[in-house]
């Protein structure tokens, strides 16, 4: 590709399609990838069934045929395309904090009060909107080539919708809707941000509106958004239990579905950031509507941050969205007068309003289950790894492998998120971070007999390692999502494909252990946020969300209640692993 269009979308059609991978490379690259992690006696077990997978005529070859006649398919943009569907929208359990993730943003200039934040929050996205509308938001470029921007098309107006096997995504691009929703102790407001003339409406003017919804908003409002916390099946039945009792509520559903967004206004000022990060991450269920794309939450003292949905959303295009609405506030045009705002009420009888009741404060137990803490290590920026001619995702990796093995005694399955968005309709690739250079690295550094050269060259040894294993996984060349879509083959097609029974290789030692988290890792830096994180995947699992900048380096660490004290340990160990490897390789 030579000239790139300036188009948002103009350069989509042109990206290369992500590879499909063959059997014979991710049986190779898995059992590489869960060496390090097994015993003598799990490797061999694993081989063996690696083995068996791979044989000519197994049924693996079947359904690697039947995956790569699907990838050829009209209209099919990449072999993942079903893959995503089914990884992201056929989750059974809660997404609330188990698959939402949220952004802390940077305190606001000037100390806004939370009406004005919102409000310039507000009007920034709907600005932002008519940008991608109308193709304006310049194309990403990394190292000169462009990257996939269809994810800015599930921004606006998306919305999750529970099923009882499968959800289902709702998006309209370009959505004509013209309101967002507000929450408000859990009573629920549509507010139209843009005018009937199609000009949105002033900052000051959804200000005015945001002042009507505190004044109209009762003490306690219905907060039907505890029933977006619920396991999905049990959602998608009180959904239609809501749907059927009364036309209202079919029409309730519909302005929250089909809302820009949402917006989130909370009485709470958090005392610091580890509780804003707590309040962004689950916060009061009741005002909140887990299943929108996008909500804005803005507290007590203007404090604010985002909930995002991760079906059709990557961090990479959310914090492109924050950066634009933060960096570029609107430009306001004509007034358009006072903006439309209107209670959204549900009819509810005594049983739904059980439901409501209990779905509550089953989340709020579920939430308390879980241990939160932000981390900001002193001293140690982007620009101090490159100093120390490092790659600074390296660096944070292995320190991280350090810490850990510090906190728990050994080390265990690290599972990093790695964009793949130069390809087209591109989203993620999963890398696994332990690799051999990385376990002889650890090893080093406990054993108190080891020189410092050692060390140094074991950890030189370890970042090498570390960035070609990126770089593999950033060329589509990885194992894990396509062994995991063609297990999830068999389960919906096996039958038909003459493949009835599961395979071995996925109730082999290599399989299970190299996805069990000990550690869930990203890292979406930006500089207009705080902190970024998510839940943990895994009762043994603490979520890493991390930005390491060239002026901070932040943390926000997530973990259930029975991890707390190794998390606390862990996070000690991160601040002392970065200390002494930078003193180490200075």
């Amino acid at each position: 590709m030579t000239e790139l269009s300036p188009l948002t979308f103009g350069n989509e059609d042109a990206l290369p399609r992500i590879p499909l991978p063959t059997v014979d490379r991710s049986c190779d690259l898995f059992l590489e990838w869960c060496a390090p992690l097994l015993t003598a006696e799990e490797l061999a077990q694993t081989e063996k069934a690696v083995a068996r997978f791979r044989e000519e005529g197994s049924g693996a070859r079947v359904l690697h045929a039947a995956l790569a006649e699907y990838d050829a398919e009209p209209g099919v943009h990449s072999w993942l395309d079903g893959f995503w569907r089914r990884r992201y929208l056929g989750r059974r359990d809660r997404i609330a904090l188990n698959a939402n993730f949220f952004f802390l943003f940077q305190p606001a200039e000037g100390e806004p009060g939370q009406v004005e934040r919102a409000a310039t929050l507000t009007a920034a996205a709907v600005a932002f909107k008519g940008r991608i509308d109308a193709q304006e938001v310049p194309p990403e470029v990394q190292r000169g080539r462009p990257l996939s921007m269809e994810q800015l098309k599930y921004v606006f107006s998306a919305c999750r919708i529970p099923g009882a096997e499968i959800d289902s995504s709702r998006t309209a691009y370009p959505s004509d809707a013209r309101h967002v929703v507000v929450f408000h102790h859990g009573a629920v407001f549509a507010l139209d941000v843009v005018a009937p003339s199609g000009a949105p409406h002033t900052t000051a003017e959804i200000a005015d509106g945001l002042r009507a919804v505190l004044a109209a908003s009762p003490e306690r409002g219905q907060a039907v958004g505890h029933l977006t916390t619920k396991a999905r099946a049990e959602w998608a039945a009180s959904r239609e239990a809501l749907r059927a009792l009364d036309p209202a509520n079919a029409q309730a559903c519909e302005a929250i579905e089909t809302a820009l967004f949402c917006v989130a206004l909370e009485d709470t000022v958090p005392a610091d950031a580890r509780q804003a990060c707590e309040h962004l991450l689950h916060g009061d269920s009741g005002n909140r509507w887990f299943d929108k794309s996008v909500t804005l939450v803005v507290f007590g003292d203007g404090s604010a941050g985002l909930n995002g949905e991760h079906c059709e959303l990557d961090g990479t295009t959310v914090v492109a969205f924050i950066d634009a609405i933060i960096g570029t506030p609107a430009v306001d045009g004509e007034p358009q007068g006072a903006p439309a705002v209107a209670p959204v009420e549900f009819v509810l009888d005594d049983a739904l309003r059980a439901d409501v009741e209990e779905a509550g404060r089953a989340f709020a137990d579920y939430a308390a289950a879980t241990a939160t803490s932000t981390l900001s290590v002193e001293g140690f920026t982007s620009g101090t790894a490159k100093a120390l001619g490092v790659s600074p995702d390296a660096f944070c990796q292995l320190a991280f492998q350090l810490a850990h093995q510090r906190a728990k005694g050994h080390l265990g399955a690290t599972y990093e998120s790695i964009a793949t968005r130069h390809f087209h309709h591109g989203r993620t690739e999963a890398m696994r971070v332990v690799t051999p250079q990385i376990a002889a690295f650890v090893a080093a550094m406990v054993d108190p007999a080891a020189s410092d050269d050692r060390r140094r060259a074991a950890f030189r040894a370890a970042a090498e390692a570390h960035v070609a294993r990126a770089r593999q996984c950033q060329a589509g060349d990885a194992p894990e999502q396509h062994l995991w879509e063609l297990q999830m083959l068999q389960q919906r097609r096996g039958a038909e494909l003459g493949v009835p029974e599961p395979l071995e290789l996925y109730d082999s030692p290599g399989w299970r252990i190299v996805r069990d988290d000990y550690l869930s890792t990203s890292a979406v830096p930006s500089p207009r946020v705080q902190y970024f994180g998510f839940g943990s995947t895994s009762p043994t699992c603490i979520g890493v969300g991390y930005g390491l900048q060239a002026d901070r380096f932040d943390i926000h660490l997530s973990t259930p209640e029975s991890v707390r004290e190794q998390m606390t340990v862990f996070a000690r160990c991160v601040r002392e692993s970065v200390a002494e490897l930078v003193e180490l390789l200075a």
